[in-house]
């Protein structure tokens, strides 16, 4: 497997290639084949190489990194790879994408609620809040089931942000379905929403199915859901005002000079002033104002960690 570098102080390290979960919208299945999972020991070999060479913060990816370690010789789940991963000296920040809902365990909340480097951030996609959509889409989960999750995350974790991902307008979608699926935004109160207008994609069983909705109805719907998260978001972000966090620094920022860009343990994204020489050390950060994407704020003191 190929580890994923953008910066010299991150990384992007796979843990599985392919699914076994065959959504009805999705090629992947079809493109990269059945989940495989990469070897525990070959995961923490490159991590602990990564870590030697300067990298303090590591992000397992997967398409479904819940179902990790199911075909594997040595039996070991996903929590146990975390806590593995979460042993290793001088890894101060570990993330991961991306979780099912239908293999969300109790003890991935456990696991990330007593590790400090873990980071306190789920991405957990919804993709829709009808049981009939979800049904069609062979998510394998309800509404209910990821309402229960999201109980479980906020009871333990209560400063865990949670992320995801909602498709609008799938075929045989109707209006009180939509309804459905904003009805989970304002329940969950995601700090951030990534949204889609559905798209087929050919082969796959969602591309056979008829649609009678119009693409202007189902783009009045994605406007709707977008107004409805972004206000949540900007409320959410609000809470942080006055707070003080450590923040990852990544790089200069594009929201004006002088600024830099990073990231605070829950993902949000903080812009502050300071110098070039801060970039890839991790720092307290005072956050002053809020914006719906993102925050500002200014270095709490000289020192970094």
């Amino acid at each position: 497997f190929k580890v994923k570098r953008e910066y010299n102080f991150k990384a992007f390290v796979p843990i599985t290639i392919g699914c076994n979960n065959y959504c009805s919208y999705c090629i992947v299945p079809f493109v990269r084949g059945r989940e495989k999972s990469v070897e525990v020991k070959k995961i923490i070999r490159n991590i602990e190489g990564l870590v030697s060479r300067g990298v303090i913060e590591v992000t397992l990816l997967g398409q479904n990194v819940n179902s990790y370690g199911k075909d594997l010789n040595e039996a070991c789940t996903f929590s146990e790879l975390l806590e593995n991963v979460s042993d290793i000296k001088g890894l101060k920040r570990i993330r991961f994408l991306t979780s099912h809902p239908r293999d969300f365990s109790g003890s991935i909340i456990d696991i990330i609620k007593n590790r400090d480097n873990l980071a306190k951030h789920i991405h957990l996609p919804l993709q829709a809040g009808s049981n009939k959509v979800l049904k069609e889409m062979n998510r394998n989960y309800t509404r209910e089931d990821y309402l229960n999750i999201i109980e479980n995350i906020r009871e333990e974790i209560p400063d865990c942000s949670i992320t995801t991902d909602i498709i609008v307008g799938f075929p045989g979608e109707e209006r009180y379905d939509f309804l459905e699926t904003l009805d989970m935004v304002r329940k969950v109160r995601f700090n951030r929403a990534f949204t889609f207008i559905y798209s087929p994609r050919e082969g796959t069983k969602a591309s056979k199915i008829k649609d009678y909705i119009l693409l202007e109805e189902k783009k009045k719907w994605f406007n709707e859901l977008l107004e409805t998260q972004n206000r949540i978001s900007y409320e959410e972000n609000k809470k942080f005002v006055c707070k003080k966090f450590k923040v990852l620094v990544e790089g200069k920022s594009r929201k004006g000079e002088g600024l830099l860009e990073g990231r605070m343990e829950n993902n949000t994204i903080v812009n502050f002033k300071g110098d070039a020489d801060l970039i890839g050390k991790i720092i307290p950060v005072i956050i002053t104002r809020e914006r719906t994407f993102y925050l500002m704020g200014d270095l709490a003191r000289k020192n970094y960690v």
